[in-house]
């Protein structure tokens, strides 16, 4: 069996597609939980672990559309593969304008839904990833006083010490302790990692 890191959720009404997919994917390696409405996916404490949902266009409570929408107001949310019975073309674009990986129709065809599903979990993984590390400059930029704020906006828009100090009416001795500081702690050694950091967590 190949090993394929991954929670897969998957939403259908149908019980003998959810068996079909559950079958295929946990061959494929992957960590399955089916729901039959989204009622119950979006009420279940399991579903900030999910890496991808294959979420069915059409429920019994709601759209998929709808679903979706839902799940992108999460932190972290987990990425979407839809699938439907038809080529339903507005819906498709719909959902492929607001980040689904892919909209695929049954019967889906077994190498493109697993294909779908690995860009899906790949995706999720880069996007918490990233998140992860926006939260932590974030909490860098939180530590720093108010001095060193002001002297790192200063820092990043090109500015020497000398003029630095100049602009806030201090001497520039002061200016290389609060600079000194506050590069410590962002964690960075230089102007060009400080910029970059800065960026990042714009």
């Amino acid at each position: 069996m190949e090993d394929r890191a991954g929670t897969i959720f998957i939403v259908d009404d149908d019980e003998r597609i959810v068996r079909a997919l559950q079958r295929l994917l946990k061959l494929s390696g992957y960590q399955v939980t089916p729901f039959a409405d989204a009622r119950s996916l979006l009420g279940s404490p399991d579903l900030p672990a999910a890496d991808c949902i294959v979420l069915d266009l059409g429920l019994p409570d709601t759209d998929g559309l709808s679903v979706q929408e839902a799940l992108a107001a999460m932190d972290g949310h987990p990425s979407v593969v839809f699938l439907s019975g038809c080529a339903d073309v507005p819906s498709s674009v719909k959902a492929m304008k607001a980040g689904a990986v892919d909209f695929l129709v049954k019967p889906v065809e077994e190498n493109a839904l697993l294909a779908a599903i690995e860009a899906g979990v790949c995706r999720t993984s880069r996007e918490r990833e990233a998140g992860q590390q926006r939260a932590l400059v974030h909490a860098r930029l939180g530590s720093l006083t108010a001095r060193e704020t002001e002297v790192m906006q200063h820092v990043v828009a090109g500015r020497l010490n000398k003029q630095i100090a100049g602009d806030l009416g201090t001497v520039e001795k002061t200016i290389k302790v609060h600079r000194a500081r506050m590069m410590a702690k962002m964690g960075v050694r230089t102007v060009a990692d400080l910029v970059r950091l800065v960026e990042h967590a714009r």
